[in-house]
């Protein structure tokens, strides 16, 4: 199982928000780009960026940075936030960007997931947030009343490489993973699913690991890392040899 640091970029600096609240943040590194190479240092194989201002603009406004960091670091990294046009996944994927995660667009527009999917196959992951069980879109600011499964199947024949699927009450909480909706969701359908939001310590990734066969394959954890209450080393030695890829 693939254990993936989280690397959320504001206003140029690594932060981490509270249940997805952009005036609830917490700096952690003046430097996105050291801070990712710290976690490949101890191990990571591969990073979660995430453009926080893109997500609220609606446009890769960290694009510069995000280029800046491919160049100093050896891991595939897969990229949200404000991605909302083939344009910008084009660009992304030509900056050497590994994978690119569609949100609120695959929410508001199935048909630009399958567009997407044609076009750059092996490279597309739908990231779906949820509050209670409904979608959450536009940088977790709206709720929908769609239910997280229900958008997941949508996607079945897709060619979608991955869903992430995040609790947003536990995001940034430290409050355990939502283990009975991950699950759920990872039956229901057959494209593999990285678990967030929650993530405490060495005990929520012993938790997951017996869902590893039903398709839960990575866990991606941000602020525990930050805080110190999970060692990425310990986590990964846990998890096992990071061997899969989306």
């Amino acid at each position: 199982m693939l254990i993936i640091p989280a690397v959320d970029i504001k206003n140029g600096k690594c932060v981490r928000l509270l249940q997805g609240k952009m005036d609830a943040e917490t700096v952690f590194s003046d430097n996105p780009i050291e801070m990712a190479q710290q976690w490949v240092d101890q191990g990571a194989k591969r990073l979660h960026i995430v453009d926080l201002d893109g997500a609220i603009k609606k446009t890769a406004h960290h694009a510069g940075l995000i280029s800046k960091l491919l160049q100093s670091i050896s891991v595939p990294i897969q990229v949200g936030g404000g991605i909302r046009d083939i344009n910008t996944i084009d660009m992304y994927i030509q900056m050497g960007v590994d994978a690119v995660i569609l949100g609120t667009e695959a929410k508001k527009n199935p048909d630009f997931v399958r567009e997407s999917c044609e076009q750059f196959p092996g490279k597309i992951i739908v990231g779906i947030d949820a509050v209670n069980g409904r979608v959450a879109i536009e940088g977790w600011t709206e709720t929908t009343e769609m239910k997280a499964i229900d958008l997941a199947k949508t996607f079945e024949d897709y060619g979608v490489c991955a869903i992430n699927f995040t609790d947003i009450q536990r995001d940034g909480m430290r409050s355990g993973v939502n283990i009975e909706q991950t699950v759920n969701l990872a039956k229901a359908v057959s494209i593999p699913i990285v678990a967030s939001g929650g993530v405490a310590s060495l005990d929520d990734i012993r938790s997951l690991l017996p869902y590893e066969s039903i398709g839960i394959v990575g866990i991606i954890t941000g602020r525990a890392l930050y805080e110190g209450t999970l060692d990425l080393k310990q986590a990964i030695q846990i998890a096992g040899i990071q061997f899969w890829q989306y």
